[in-house]
């Protein structure tokens, strides 16, 4: 969940103080590395579940957070989250043994439970899935920030380094978008099911670097995150979307390298988790601070085990995909352990467990199976297969030992899911468990049928019947009510309209249901190719943009029709110029449908261009009117 009891860095004396500290407990924990004070004779699991609240009417996001937490103010593993509409839990610490995957979801069903009933009072709901499909740009406006020091130091901290002028989102899938923002808080799209497994000191390096191996197929099985602001994109856009929403760079006409803050790594690591650690802190320049009061070398001094709180400060500011942590058992000792970061939030508790067991067991199996990973596949091959499965989730295919090509479903069929289970056994998990999740994972595979799958399949079927905010509404619906029956997504029907019947279009705002498709001409282009134009294109209305893509006019069908009919014999082309509608009225991206609506009824016109700062972002017709009284009429 990360130190809340931080600051942002306000002058160098601080700074320094700071780095003091972390240096220290960089030399403490080589200390203890080097004289192995670990706890080494025990395996646990744990898990954080990252979750979406929503209000129950339209499938929003709600911004309750902290009401919702006022209310569940008795039960301290719930926390908040970078964003107002995003909770925290976290699950309790199991040795990996008998019933442990089967008590993690039991845990995971009463704490989800009880939340539910604590968001009744406030008439939202929580969402388990890597991104909200119904969420909106406009919803993760700094207004939304949780009112944490922590989170406040964070975001002021990384603008800091923001070496340009916004922060760029570029993804591109079935569809495109290409979009900026003011503010790192587009972090804040990304939900997921973080995974822990602690770790012996000496078997640190040979599992971490199993654990960057199999990031790409235990993705690829667990996509859940394949629509951004009603686009469909990645499989597993929550990878994109966190490296680029608080990416500082900015591209430059040389080639000098620069990491990004959430990376997949560069290289296997060779000694231990200094290697992680000491990587980071020669990269990324240290973002908060933390009034630390513990000198980490004196406790050594004196047999007592520090907690590193510089270390584990700087380190929840470095966003590893698999991320080594530090931490102290209930018995004293510490420990080391690795968190997973790839597997998405939802589809349901079941999927989430299933998700966890088959990596712990992959991990122990392939641990016991494999002597050096690194001699069988590349890092480069791991990086690529990574990029691969966050693109194309359970459609990839992947370069794996000894330069087989195999694609993720017979890779996950054939040698994953035995090797987890051996792993399994080998803690001597029951039976059942292993039967029941990995026995999920085996039904996703044969399938082929995943999150990510099911969001496509359902989405663009619903597209192509309602409008895009409805079917993301309708979708979100269909996901709220497969969840709370805990039905495995591999048996999920597509969603459908009746899914949700309360869809109300009145909420809606313009920026909501705008085309942004946009057919555009330019003041100097001939009258006869705007008639071709909306003629091939079937529309009435075409606005008129310089090469700024700024709005100067608008060109409707008649105008074009009149203009024709009078040119019908003339030698000489009428120009866009001389018909178009100069200075047409326009409306704002944040305007509500309804006020539209009302504009367009009152000023009798057909066409209404959405502009900000002079610039054409969209257009609303007549025909959405017709659209949305029908809507209303049902509403």
């Amino acid at each position: 969940m990360g130190e809340q009891r931080v600051s942002i860095l306000t002058d160098k004396n601080e700074m320094n103080a700071f780095v003091k500290n972390l240096l220290k407990d960089m030399e403490a924990m080589e200390f203890m590395l080097k004289n192995n004070w670990f706890e080494n004779d025990i395996t646990r699991i744990g898990a954080e579940q990252e979750m979406v609240l929503v209000h129950k009417d339209n499938k929003r996001a709600a911004p309750y957070a902290m009401k919702a937490l006022k209310l569940l103010e008795k039960f301290p593993w719930a926390e908040t989250e970078i964003a107002k509409f995003n909770i925290e839990t976290t699950m309790t610490p199991l040795k990996l043994e008998t019933d442990c995957f089967s008590e993690m979801e039991k845990e995971n069903v009463y704490k989800l439970k009880t939340i539910q009933s604590k968001l009744d009072k406030l008439d939202i709901e929580y969402v388990l899935t890597g991104i909200l499909p119904t969420l909106k740009k406009y919803d993760l406006g700094l207004e939304n920030l949780t009112p944490k020091k922590r989170y406040a130091a964070l975001i002021n901290s990384i603008n800091s380094q923001l070496i340009g002028d916004d922060y760029q989102l570029k993804l591109f899938g079935i569809d495109e978008l290409c979009v900026k923002h003011d503010s790192p808080l587009m972090e804040a799209c990304n939900t997921s099911f973080q995974v822990h497994l602690q770790v012996a000191q000496d078997d640190f390096v040979h599992k971490y670097n199993i654990s960057q191996a199999l990031a790409a197929p235990i993705m690829a099985i667990s996509a859940n995150s394949p629509l951004v602001f009603g686009r469909r994109l990645w499989h597993e856009s929550r990878i994109a979307m966190f490296q680029q929403s608080i990416d500082t760079r900015t591209t430059h006409d040389h080639m000098r390298v620069r990491s990004p803050r959430v990376n997949f790594g560069n290289d296997w690591i060779h000694d231990s988790v200094l290697d992680i650690y000491k990587e980071d802190i020669a990269r990324f320049r240290v973002l908060i601070s933390a009034d630390v009061k513990e000198d980490s070398l004196k406790k050594i001094k004196t047999n007592k085990v520090p907690k590193l709180r510089s270390l584990q400060v700087h380190n929840s500011t470095v966003y590893r995909w698999n991320r080594p942590c530090y931490g102290i058992s209930a018995n004293g000792k510490p420990h080391l352990r690795i968190e997973n970061r790839v597997i998405p939030s939802g589809p349901t508790i079941v999927d989430e467990t299933a998700n966890a067991c088959f990596w712990v067991g992959v991990m122990e199996g392939m641990s016991d199976k494999v002597k050096d990973i690194r001699e069988l596949l590349s890092f480069a091959d791991v990086k690529d297969n990574f990029l691969k499965a966050s693109r194309y989730g359970i459609d990839s295919s992947f370069n794996w030992f000894n330069n087989k090509k195999i694609s993720a479903c017979d890779l996950i069929l054939k040698e994953l899911l035995p090797l987890a289970r051996k792993g399994l056994e080998k803690h001597k998990v029951h039976k059942r468990d292993i039967n029941k999740y990995l026995g999920i994972i085996e039904q996703r595979a044969k399938k082929h049928m995943n999150g990510a799958r099911w969001q496509l399949r359902s989405f663009t079927d619903l597209k192509s019947k309602v409008t895009v905010d409805e079917a993301l509404t309708i979708l979100t619906a269909s996901i709220v009510k497969n969840q709370a029956k805990n039905i495995p997504v591999h048996r999920w029907k597509e969603a459908k309209r009746s899914d949700f019947k309360g869809y109300d279009p009145k909420s809606l705002k313009v920026s909501d249901f705008m085309e942004i498709d946009l057919f555009t001409v330019q003041k100097d282009d001939i009258i006869s190719l705007v008639a071709k134009l909306m003629d091939w294109k079937n529309i009435r209305f075409t606005p008129v943009e310089n090469t700024k893509g700024n709005l100067i006019g608008l060109v409707t069908e008649k105008d074009v029709m009149r203009a024709l009919a009078q040119a019908k014999g003339k030698k000489k082309a009428v120009t866009v110029r001389k018909i178009m509608i100069k200075n047409p009225l326009t409306i704002s991206e944040d305007a509500s449908i309804t006020k539209a609506m009302r504009l367009m009824k009152k000023s009798k016109i057909g066409c209404l261009p959405v502009v900000k700062d002079k610039e054409l972002i969209g257009i609303i017709t007549e025909q959405d009117f017709v659209h949305f009284t029908d809507r209303l009429l049902k509403a």
